[in-house]
């Protein structure tokens, strides 16, 4: 029992500490835009990345936190354009 709330307590500071950004991406326009982009910040252990191409918007949520430099690097290295960055 005392585990089961310890590791209760642990997953609940993690998520304390998670952050959910979200941001658009001018020129993402299919499933491979997509995939580039997932795979840029899955280079960073950033996994939980989730592309809405209808809305052209990225979202991901993680304990890693990036700065608007590094998101806008990461995605213009994709060869696309960040709009609008949006944190949680």
């Amino acid at each position: 029992m005392k585990k089961t709330i310890l590791l209760l307590s642990l997953l609940l500071s993690f998520s304390a500490f998670a952050e959910t950004v979200s941001f658009g991406v001018k020129g993402m326009v299919c499933s491979m835009c997509a995939q580039g982009i997932k795979k840029k910040f899955s280079a960073l252990e950033i996994k939980d990345v989730s592309v809405d191409l209808d809305k052209k918007l990225v979202t991901y949520t993680s304990d890693k936190v990036l700065s608007d430099a590094k998101i806008n690097e990461l995605i213009k290295d994709a060869g696309y354009v960040v709009t609008d960055i949006k944190r949680k």
